[in-house]
């Protein structure tokens, strides 16, 4: 671009009055432009380090207390460090499944119910959604339902192609975490109905959530549902209330467990690889 500039005002001078005139319009608006995007990527870069008012905004926007719902809302700490630190922790949950499986497990399902929900996701928040979005960064480029799903649980430590998870259909990457038999799936079922069952059945934890053209995460806290996920309605990662979210509705609810699924803790302990299922 510089060279460009400096180009434009060396034949400048060979000019008539009124060309010159146009080419001096000319070049100002390109370094006005300049200046325009320069600003942009700049107030970007401070939202992104600083308080992120867009992550706000989507969390005021479904009046969610952070404090009363016991989960971190805001980013904190380095995030390559937090990835760093969660795989050298799985040391410890390996050498304690030596001894102990069921202490480890259960420490385990704890410790990445954390990680995910306090740690990893906060950080998301605010990133944009696009159809095609695959960004391994959060609030860096865009992400897609299924690569914010499966970007997210490969940071956390779980070894997985995100690429080929993302790729799937929703109940395919519901089975990639658990067994097809033990999914839980609804068809045509209102949103009580629907709640009902899945308390009557779960308990408080993070699960998988295929829908029919949509994938994200479910929070069940304290009997209520929170929809976690990258939103095509809002166009960003947002956390909201089911039960008032747009993007929740559908024919059919696949859910797989993840905090609360023993065979998958013991993969991420073992760092055993999630694969697409056959069928």
């Amino acid at each position: 671009m510089t060279c460009q500039v400096f180009t434009r005002f060396y034949v400048f001078f060979r000019f008539s009055k009124m060309e010159k005139s146009l080419v001096l319009l000319f070049v100002l608006s390109i370094l006005v432009g300049s200046c325009k995007h320069s600003k942009t990527h700049t107030l970007f870069a401070e939202e992104v380090s600083k308080e992120r008012p867009e992550v706000k905004a989507a969390l005021e926007d479904v009046s969610i207390d952070s404090v009363k719902l016991g989960i971190n809302f805001k980013p904190r700490g380095n995030y390559a460090t937090i990835k760093r630190d969660i795989v050298n922790d799985r040391a410890y949950f390996k050498n304690l499944y030596r001894t102990s499986a069921a202490k480890a497990i259960d420490s385990a399902s704890s410790y990445l119910f954390s990680k995910l929900i306090n740690d990893i996701t906060p950080f998301w928040y605010g990133t944009p959604w696009d159809f095609n979005g695959y960004t391994n960064i959060p609030n860096k480029g865009e992400v897609a339902c299924g690569y914010f799903v499966s970007t997210t649980l490969k940071h956390i430590g779980f070894n997985l192609n995100r690429y080929k998870m993302a790729q799937q259909a929703a109940l395919v990457q519901a089975k990639m975490i658990q067994d097809k038999t033990e999914l839980k799936i609804f068809s045509n079922i209102s949103f009580n109905t629907l709640k009902t069952k899945l308390n009557t059945v779960y308990k408080d934890g993070i699960y998988l959530v295929g829908l029919d053209n949509h994938v994200g995460y479910v929070l069940i806290k304290d009997r209520e549902l929170y929809f976690l996920h990258s939103s095509y309605c809002d166009d960003k990662v947002v956390i909201e209330l089911a039960e008032t979210s747009p993007c929740f509705s559908s024919n059919i609810y696949a859910f797989a467990e993840i905090s609360t699924n023993k065979k998958l803790i013991k993969c991420w302990i073992t760092n055993d690889t999630l694969v697409v299922p056959n069928n």
